[in-house]
This record gives C-alpha cells, sequence and structure tokens, in this order.
C-alpha cells in the first residue's frame, strides 16, 4: 500500500495494459447508458471514419483512476482532468502510466500526470489528477 510518505517526486505508477476488449468495453456502455455504435461495433466506427470502435472518453477517465486506487488503496482522486488527442480503439492493449509531478505536504496531496499509450506507440490521452491521502 502506497502511503503519502512513501511518495517522492517523480515516482512513476506501475503501468498497466487494461482490459479493452469488445466485451468489457460492452459492458460498460450498458452500465453508463452509453450505448452508441461507435463504441460497440468495430463496423459502424469505421463507417464514421474512425479507426475502429472506440474506448468511451469517461471508460478511459475510469480506468486512469482505478490505476491510481490499485497504486494507493484508501486515497480519494480530489480531481481527474484529461485530454483526449488520439482514439484509444477497442480490442488493442493500450499502456497506462502515470509520474508524480508534485506533492503538497500541508494537505497531503501528490499531482500525477497520467497517460494512456495506444498500442502504435501515440499518446491518447493525457491527464492530470490530484490525489489526497488519508495517512
Amino acid at each position: 500500500m502506497t502511503r503519502y510518505q512513501d511518495v517522492a517526486l517523480g515516482d512513476d505508477l506501475p503501468t498497466e495494459h487494461p482490459d479493452v476488449s469488445m466485451a468489457r468495453v460492452v459492458r460498460f456502455t450498458e452500465a453508463a447508458d452509453q450505448r452508441f455504435p461507435r463504441f460497440t461495433s468495430h463496423e459502424a466506427a469505421r463507417d464514421e471514419g474512425l479507426p475502429g470502435a472506440l474506448v468511451p472518453g469517461i471508460m478511459s477517465q475510469g480506468l486512469l483512476a482505478a490505476m491510481i486506487h490499485r497504486w494507493a488503496p484508501g486515497s480519494n482522486v480530489v480531481k481527474l482532468d484529461t485530454v483526449f488527442r488520439a482514439p484509444v480503439v477497442v480490442d488493442t492493449k493500450p499502456t497506462l502510466s502515470g509520474a508524480v509531478t508534485d506533492t503538497d505536504d500541508e494537505n497531503r496531496t501528490v499531482e500525477i500526470d497520467l497517460t494512456i499509450t495506444t498500442e502504435d506507440g501515440r499518446t491518447g490521452v493525457l491527464g492530470t489528477a490530484i490525489v489526497a491521502f488519508a495517512e
């Protein structure tokens, strides 16, 4: 378990390769009431000029938040801000990564720069999170 006192500027979070299979994305879109063909059909997404079905942005944010909570269980993601730069395509193997870029001893918070890199090496999602630690 990562505690605030164990965190140092420049620390990397463990990289992850989340499950963005069609079955997982379909389950997510149903739960989130985001049943759009661009998320659940490669053919429909290609008909829109996309490279394939897209991982929804809110799912990408959820994957990043979950990565943070696995790194620091019991922490609170106070803020999560993302910029979507390239499509993250369903049925690929993206990489989630993060690095601590600031610490605040008074408030026991850290700032983390987050990235989702697509299978072909492009930056799909950039983000920043503020994470508060209880201990």
